[in-house]
C-alpha cells in the first residue's frame, strides 16, 4: 500500500484556512476548536501564502508580550513546500522527512486540496520510509 495516492488521503478534506490578516489568537482558537495541528494561510485572492503550526504558536506565544495583536502574516512559514494530489503518500513522507516538518499542504495549480501530517500515513508507508532512509545511510 506504499503507492497510495495523496488524493485518497485529502479527498473530501476541509482543511483549516485563515487569511494572513487573521490574528495568532484567532488561529490558535480555531486550531483548538477543530483539533488541527496547523492552519493554511491564504492571501486576499485565496492563494496559499503560508502555514502556521502548533510549533509556530508555541514560539510566538512564548516570546511575544502582545499576543493578541500578532498577525499570521508576521509569524507563519511563508511559501511552504507543497505537493500535488497525484503524488504518492511515500513521496509526501519523504518531503516531510527531508525538510524536517510535520505538515505538508496539498496544492495543485493554486487550488488547495488539503493538508497531510505524519499521522495521516499508514504504518506500511512509514516503515517504507524508514527502510529507505536506513538504506541511504548504509550506502553513504
Amino acid at each position: 500500500m506504499t503507492n497510495r495516492p495523496l488524493m485518497t488521503i485529502v479527498k473530501d478534506q476541509n482543511p483549516l484556512i485563515l487569511n494572513a490578516t487573521s490574528s495568532v489568537s484567532a488561529a490558535c482558537a480555531e486550531m483548538c476548536r477543530c483539533r488541527a495541528g496547523s492552519v493554511l494561510v491564504v492571501d486576499d485572492q485565496q492563494r496559499l501564502c503560508g502555514i502556521f503550526t502548533g510549533r509556530d504558536a508555541v514560539r510566538v506565544l512564548a516570546n511575544t508580550p502582545q499576543k493578541c495583536e500578532i498577525l499570521l502574516s508576521s509569524c507563519m512559514t511563508a511559501d511552504p513546500v507543497t505537493i500535488g494530489p497525484k503524488a504518492r503518500a511515500i513521496d509526501a513522507l519523504r518531503l516531510m522527512s527531508d525538510g524536517g516538518f510535520r505538515h505538508l499542504p496539498v496544492v495543485d495549480n493554486g487550488r488547495i486540496w488539503g493538508i497531510v501530517s505524519r499521522s495521516d500515513f499508514l504504518g506500511s508507508e512509514i516503515e517504507r520510509l524508514d527502510e529507505d532512509e536506513h538504506l541511504a545511510q548504509c550506502i553513504w
